[in-house]
């Protein structure tokens, strides 16, 4: 039986998140002091205390989820992964589980990642949604033909797309989501509009760090966002690592690739279980009953 180790992004961080790890593990509470140390402040602090307000900033939440899901990794008694994959930011913490990137070196990418994130954010407003019940096609041609900047950021299992871009085009494709048949077509509280072209402006400094962090070869495929497809070459997994940031998460795609790959097991490492429910559903709808 091959087995998947996956990991979550935005969204599913809570307050006290990792705490049972730090207590109860000496790993993990090494690891969490080494990444007070390098970030310059105390993350644990905000994670174990901090308010939902204080963990929904960007520059808190990325490293914040990061952490959580790499020491819940770096605690399993479970053989090693037969693959890895993750949802956005989970990328990075696979890249660990699966050797081809240092905790340390992680760390600081994603430091930088969400830094220039929240920028972004900051600069280019933006926003996202959810749309259930419409097929991809559907919702890509919708998106298509709505003035102004509007795409599909998250494919995150059958029926259920994120969208992302300018407030305005976002809104405008809600209504004709709707019209056109849509269950839902739901605002989501987030700061800005991930994996769309309005994060272009973060490239340049991520592209720099990306450059700047020794990537291996992994010691299984870690299947990723942009492609949906198993990579091995470090030199593929930077490329893709950068595409990913004003690119669309394909994570339906990956997890049947997964599967098509022989994956019968998904360990979710990480606060939730948010992908836990959408693999759920992606194997539902390949095995219909």
């Amino acid at each position: 039986m091959k087995r998947a180790f996956v990991f979550p992004g935005q969204g599913s961080q809570f307050s006290g998140m990792g705490k049972d790890l730090y207590d109860n593990h000496a790993a993990a509470r090494e690891m969490m002091e080494r990444a007070n140390e390098i970030l310059g402040f105390r993350l644990t602090d905000i994670m174990f205390e901090g308010s939902d307000e204080d963990l929904r900033a960007t520059r808190v939440t990325q490293p914040a989820i990061f952490l959580h899901s790499v020491a819940a990794a770096a605690c399993s008694e479970l053989p090693a992964p037969d693959m890895v994959g993750g949802h956005s930011l989970g990328e990075f913490s696979a890249l660990v589980a699966a050797g081809a990137v240092a905790f340390e070196d992680a760390l600081r990418l994603v430091a930088v990642r969400a830094s220039e994130m929240q920028k972004c954010c900051e600069s280019v407003p933006g926003t996202m949604a959810a749309v259930i019940g419409m097929k991809d096609e559907q919702i890509e041609a919708i998106c298509q033909g709505i003035p102004g900047i509007v795409i599909p950021a998250n494919y995150n299992s059958d029926g259920q797309v994120v969208i992302s871009g300018e407030k305005e085009a976002v809104e405008a494709a809600c209504a004709e989501l709707k019209a056109a048949g849509a269950k839902r077509a739901l605002p989501l509280p987030v700061s800005g509009a991930f994996h769309s072209p309005l994060m272009e402006p973060a490239r340049l400094e991520l592209a720099k760090a990306i450059e700047a962090t020794p990537v291996q070869a992994p010691r299984c495929p870690i299947y990723q966002n942009v492609t949906a497809l198993p990579e091995t070459d470090p030199e593929r997994i930077r490329k893709n690592l950068l595409a990913q940031l004003t690119s669309p998460v394909r994570w339906t795609q990956s997890v049947r690739n997964m599967i098509a790959d022989g994956a019968e097991e998904f360990v979710e490492f990480g606060p939730g279980t948010v992908l836990q429910g959408l693999i759920k559903r992606i194997m539902s709808s390949l095995n219909p009953a």
